[in-house]
């Protein structure tokens, strides 16, 4: 097992993903706004194993803040998609929720390393 399938901010990223991934295949949004909301939560994952494997704390770190970003972009691209009525507000709620845990999970990993 690798150390980034043990925590508990990569299991909950990778469920965040898969959940974006499961609404993607069921809406119409354009394939430019699919793919940039699918890329951007994959990348929070990605982001979290990548930096796991790092050796030094400033590396880690460095990957972590990368996948917070990663956060706030795809909270960016939620936001914009339910201004424009592409996304229902419920929907909206329920990943904005889910992306706000995950901003703070990963605050405190980067605060940790500091």
């Amino acid at each position: 097992m690798f150390d980034f399938e043990k925590l508990e901010v990569y299991q909950k990223a990778k469920l965040f993903h898969l959940k974006i991934a499961s609404y993607l295949e069921q809406t119409t949004l354009s394939s430019s706004e699919r793919d940039q909301l699918k890329r951007a939560s994959m990348s929070i994952v990605l982001n979290i194993a990548e930096g796991s494997g790092r050796f030094t704390k400033p590396d880690k770190r460095n990957f972590y803040v990368i996948a917070r970003g990663s956060v706030f972009e795809t909270v960016a691209i939620l936001d914009l998609l339910q201004t424009l009525n592409s996304l229902e507000k419920p929907t909206y709620q329920e990943f904005y929720l889910h992306a706000e845990e995950l901003s703070k999970m990963l605050f405190a990993l980067i605060r940790g390393l500091g």
